[in-house]
């Protein structure tokens, strides 16, 4: 006689929530991941973002279908009662199905050869510029040149950290350690735990780490609560240094930005010295170390996985020539739900990506690169003019809270 399936409420499944015990629903299946968590290749902070629910979506946007197979070692016996799945996630797990078949989730074509060999371009030209003339003007151009260097060795970065951009996993860690350690001074690892947690919790002001730059920048009024970041887990003080700061932000926005980079180094060192466990740190600390010995010498809102991820980005309009220069990023929208897409395949699944959000009410937001930046300032702004309302007081904290603040 056929043994009974075993099944688990949605309220009992949500309990295995902690550290040592995670448990996720993937197709109505419950899997108990608690000890694989240190060794996920995506980081620990995924599974502990993810437990105690359904993940289905989640993980057919981040893993290739050979994964599947190891799945069943982690399985608890348990199903999800009342499992069901809502028709915008049925016609999205149908895409990603048709782009497979298709081939466009490994069809990368040649766009990394391409950018390494423009990077390596741009270093020599700005090398022998720099060693070889002593025109100012020549300087600040071979300096234009490395912006454009860095710009393209983040790009590459990016891409290296969603999907294998080389022929094996190994050339592909050299490809994310000589673009991110070695060519820009980021630590690649803090890089894809940083990224890792945006792209699974978009927009959403307690996880997502691109959104808690407090004391310099506040998106919503929300923050002046001082809530406490699941991310850096500890609480975001928004004190009167905060505030003075806040309340001019969209005049010290692009400012602050042309010093940002400072903090990713800052960022990059603190976890590469810390105690946490971090894969590959030799060559980590020796290309960050190459890095700057080269200088001086010379959860969020939504019903589901695609409402989260489109309620919480926006696409910038612009012609096909130009996308050498956003990086395929200026498809956030396609990007967030197809995350192992290869940039190159982003504009082709763009008009799948309209129909579905048009069938199922989805926003599909797309502007032109101004208008985003007219956008960001108007944020900005709004949240300023309410961190002028001194009605509304903020706790008595230590100035140190403030500029010690991470992100």
């Amino acid at each position: 006689m056929a043994e009974s399936k075993r099944y688990i409420s949605q309220e009992g499944l949500s309990k295995h929530n902690k550290p040592g015990d995670l448990w996720i629903s993937i197709q109505g299946k419950i899997y108990d991941v608690s000890d694989w968590a240190k060794d996920h290749p995506g980081g620990e902070l995924p599974l502990f973002n993810f437990s105690g629910r359904d993940v289905t979506d989640a993980f057919v946007a981040y893993h290739p279908g050979t994964a599947w197979q190891y799945l069943d070692k982690f399985f608890t016996g348990y199903y999800l009662q009342d499992y069901s799945v809502s028709e915008a996630s049925k016609d999205y797990r149908k895409l990603v199905s048709e782009f497979s078949k298709m081939g466009l989730f490994e069809k990368k074509g040649h766009t990394a050869l391409y950018t390494l060999c423009v990077i390596a371009m741009l270093f020599a030209v700005s090398l022998y510029g720099i060693l070889c003339s002593d025109s100012t003007l020549v300087h600040l151009v071979c300096g234009g040149l490395m912006g454009c260097l860095w710009i393209q060795s983040g790009w590459l970065g990016h891409d290296s950290g969603h999907y294998q951009i080389m022929s094996s996993p190994r050339f592909n860690r050299f490809a994310q350690i000589l673009t991110g350690n070695c060519l820009a001074g980021i630590s690649i690892a803090w890089w894809k735990k940083n990224h890792n947690a945006h792209h699974i919790c978009c927009n959403s002001l307690d996880f997502d780490p691109d959104l808690q730059h407090i004391p310099f920048f506040v998106v919503s009024s929300k923050l002046f609560n001082s809530i406490t970041s699941y991310f850096y887990e500890r609480k975001l003080k928004f004190d009167s240094v905060a505030r003075f700061l806040v309340s001019y932000q969209h005049w010290t926005f692009y400012p602050v930005m042309c010093l940002a980079r400072i903090n990713l180094f800052a960022q990059s060192i603190i976890l590469l010295s810390s105690k946490r466990r971090v894969p590959n740190r030799g060559p980590e600390m020796l290309g960050v170390l190459l890095y700057w010995i080269c200088v001086y010498v010379g959860p969020p809102s939504g019903s589901d996985w695609c409402e989260k991820q489109t309620m919480g980005t926006l696409d910038i309009s612009c012609p096909t020539w130009m996308d050498w220069f956003h990086g395929g990023l200026q498809f956030q929208i396609e990007h967030h739900l197809f995350p192992r897409l290869p940039r190159r395949n982003l504009r082709k699944v763009s008009p799948f990506v309209k129909e579905l959000c048009k069938k199922h009410n989805l926003p599909y937001n797309c502007v032109s690169f101004w208008m985003a930046n007219v956008l960001t300032i108007r944020t900005l702004r709004t949240a300023a003019l309410q961190a002028r309302n001194f009605a509304n007081p903020v706790p008595k904290n230590l100035v140190w809270e403030a500029v010690n603040t991470h992100g």
